[in-house]
């Protein structure tokens, strides 16, 4: 049986790494996209390789430009002529107040985590359709359903995402594709550094978690992994979220 075959954006860094070693842990061959910090890519290529008997190809791109998108998937079928799990991790945006977001600080971050998620599904499946099917696993976060301080823009963008994992996993089922989204809780990554307020964010996570700690990249990648499993066949357009417990208690 031919290896698969897995995509993931954004996977060269943070979870998007920890989700890559899990495929490769699981025999994937993996496409993994990143943006910027070509040596970090190289570095995650050569750390896999030497630890999984797997092949690694990174690609440079910006997946909130539709022509690089197109790009992308053409490396995934040159190099290995199927796809079997495409896995939307690459995010970005502004965190700002409210009434300081501008148009550029919107359009950009409905670009890269909205807009892109839709169009690199609608390749994706194009390429699964010609296996015979696959799966689809979005990234999301608690601010797609909680005003989170200064997250206004990216909270709309991850709403969006849920919604659009819906309208996907109803349009690609015939095509025996599975479609969810994994939301995760305050996950100490590299994009966390990015907030002003990272280090009350971490703290109240790890101090009022029902699960005892915080979030690891390593429970998301579970979650995702998971849903790209004969076991989780009949898990179609859900947000499952993993964070230990937090968002059930009452502020």
């Amino acid at each position: 049986m031919e290896t698969k075959v897995a995509l993931i954006t954004g996977g060269t860094r943070g979870i998007g790494k920890a989700i890559a070693e899990k495929f490769a842990q699981n025999g994937y061959n993996l496409v993994l996209n990143y943006a910027r910090k070509s040596t970090n890519a190289e570095q995650t290529k050569q750390d896999i390789e030497n630890k999984y008997d797997v092949q690694v190809k990174i690609v440079k791109a910006n997946v909130g430009a539709l022509d690089q998108i197109d790009q992308l998937f053409e490396t995934v079928e040159t190099a290995f002529g199927r796809l079997d799990a495409f896995i939307s991790n690459a995010a970005s945006g502004v965190q700002r107040p409210l009434m300081d977001i501008q148009e550029k600080h919107w359009d950009w971050t409905q670009d890269i985590n909205a807009k892109a998620y839709l169009f690199a599904s609608q390749r994706a499946a194009k390429l699964m359709n010609k296996t015979g099917g696959g799966h689809i696993v979005a990234l999301s976060s608690l601010g797609a359903v909680r005003a989170l301080p200064n997250y206004v823009v990216v909270g709309v963008s991850k709403a969006a995402v849920e919604s659009i994992t819906r309208y996907l996993a109803v349009a690609l089922a015939p095509m025996n594709i599975t479609v969810n989204t994994v939301s995760g809780g305050a996950v100490d990554t590299d994009a966390l550094k990015h907030f002003p307020n990272r280090e009350e964010l971490l703290e109240q996570a790890a101090k009022h978690n029902p699960a005892g700690r915080i979030v690891k990249p390593e429970d998301l990648a579970e979650a995702v992994y998971f849903l790209c499993t004969p076991a989780a066949f009949m898990i179609r357009g859900q947000t499952i979220t993993v964070d230990g417990g937090l968002s059930l208690l009452a502020e």
